[in-house]
């Protein structure tokens, strides 16, 4: 799987990535036909402590899926994506089997 980490408006940090990277990597055990994921961290502007959000879309064969989460750090938004896309892999898997 093809993994891209695009931070908007901001530069985001080497652990950050791997961090990233290593959760959407895990992913593949629940679906093994993921064949990239587009990756967006964005600053919220707004004054609340959970401003990071994290958005993921996962390209599949046949229609992507997709989850975005809000959180107080990038990587509590990100495991939380990485939890939602897993429920959506294994509802994908089970409708092809």
């Amino acid at each position: 799987m093809q993994i891209q980490v695009q931070s908007i408006h901001f530069k985001a940090d080497q652990t950050l990535v791997e961090f990233i990277q290593e959760k959407l990597s895990k992913l593949t055990l629940f679906h093994p036909g993921i064949l990239t994921a587009d990756v967006f961290l964005r600053l919220d502007k707004d004054q609340e402590k959970e401003n990071k959000r994290v958005e993921v879309k996962l390209g599949l064969p046949g229609p992507d899926i997709h989850s975005g989460k809000r959180a107080g750090t990038f990587e509590e938004a990100t495991t939380e994506v990485a939890e939602a896309l897993r429920k959506q892999l294994l509802k994908v898997r089970g409708k092809a089997a």
